[in-house]
C-alpha cells in the first residue's frame, strides 16, 4: 500500500528548502508541496502566539491541498507550535528540533555542543530541553544570531558583509570549547560554508534537514504511505511574497528549475 498525496513542507520563507533539498535526495520517489512564508519572515523576533497562528494558516492551506504529512522545517515555528499543530490535525506533524537534537548527540564527542538560532528559538530553550532529555550530562550553550536569517533571505550569503557578521555573533560561543554546533534555523545550513570557515574544523555543524527527512521516511513506512511507484515526482512552491525573487533564489539552491505560484494567508 502507498499514498501517492504529497509531502507539505513549511518554512518562513527559504530555510526549509534545506529539508526540501534532503527529502528529495532520501525520498526521490515522493511528492512534495512547500509554503514559504516570505511576505511575513523573519518569524525569529515575533511573539509566539502570532508565530502559532501563522503556523496554523500554513497548515490549513496544506491539509486542504490534501498532504499526508506537515514538515514544520521551521525551528521558531517548530518550538512555538509543534505539540498544538499535532492535537489541532489529523496527519502526521513533525519539527526539525528532536532530530537535530539526535544528530548533534550523535556527532559529539566531549559532550559541548553550541545551538544557534533565532531569539525565539533560543529563548524557548527548546534544544537544550530536548538535549538534556536524552542525556543531562551534556553542556549546551546558546546564542541567538538574528541577522542571520536576514543574509539568507536577501541572497547576502557569498559576501564580506555575512563572513563580518557571522565572525561577530560566533565569536562569544568560540570560548565554550565546544565540538558540535547546532544550526539551529533552517536558514543556517545555507550559511554553512562561512559558519564552518570562522568555527574552525575542530567544531562539526549540525543540519537538521537529513534527520528531518529519516524521521519522515520512517514515520510514512510505519503507516504504509510511502510512494513507492512513481518515478516522475511533481514539486509545487507556493510563497506569500515575490513569485519570481522566489523562483530565482530557490531554484539556484535547490540546483533545479522550479514554478513558484502565490498565495494569500491569514487577513
Amino acid at each position: 500500500m502507498c499514498s501517492t498525496k504529497p509531502i507539505g513542507i513549511l518554512d518562513s520563507g527559504f530555510g526549509g528548502l534545506t529539508v526540501v533539498g534532503e527529502v528529495i535526495r532520501q525520498l526521490p520517489q515522493e511528492n512534495i508541496l512547500y509554503v514559504g512564508d516570505n511576505a511575513r519572515c523573519p518569524y525569529g523576533s515575533r511573539p509566539p502566539e502570532e508565530v502559532r497562528k501563522f503556523l496554523f494558516e500554513i497548515i490549513d492551506f496544506l491539509v486542504a491541498q490534501e498532504v499526508k504529512m506537515i514538515i514544520i522545517a521551521c525551528n521558531t515555528a517548530t518550538a512555538a507550535g509543534l505539540e498544538e499543530a499535532r492535537q489541532r490535525y489529523s496527519v502526521p506533524v513533525i519539527g526539525v528540533i528532536v532530530p537535530g537534537s539526535r544528530a548533534a548527540i550523535s556527532a559529539t564527542k566531549s559532550g559541548r555542543i553550541g545551538v544557534i538560532g533565532t531569539e525565539n528559538t533560543i529563548n524557548s530553550d527548546a534544544y537544550r530541553r530536548e538535549l538534556h532529555r536524552i542525556n543531562p550530562r551534556l553542556t549546551v550553550t546558546n546564542r541567538a544570531c538574528k541577522p542571520f536569517v536576514r543574509l539568507v533571505e536577501e541572497d547576502l550569503t557569498d559576501t564580506e558583509e555575512a563572513r563580518r557578521t557571522v565572525t561577530a555573533y560566533l565569536q562569544p560561543i568560540q570560548t565554550e570549547r565546544i565540538d558540535t554546533l547546532i544550526l539551529g534555523c533552517t536558514h543556517y545550513p545555507l550559511l554553512a560554508p562561512v559558519i564552518a570557515e570562522v568555527m574552525g574544523e575542530g567544531v562539526a555543524l549540525i543540519n537538521s534537514a537529513e534527520e528531518t527527512a529519516r524521521e519522515a521516511s520512517t514515520v510514512l513506512s510505519v503507516s504504509q504511505q510511502l510512494h513507492d511507484q512513481n518515478p516522475q515526482p511533481q514539486y509545487k512552491f507556493y510563497t506569500t511574497g515575490d513569485t519570481e525573487y522566489f523562483r530565482q533564489i530557490g531554484g539556484r539552491w535547490l540546483h533545479r528549475d522550479i514554478e513558484v505560484a502565490s498565495v494569500a494567508l491569514g487577513g
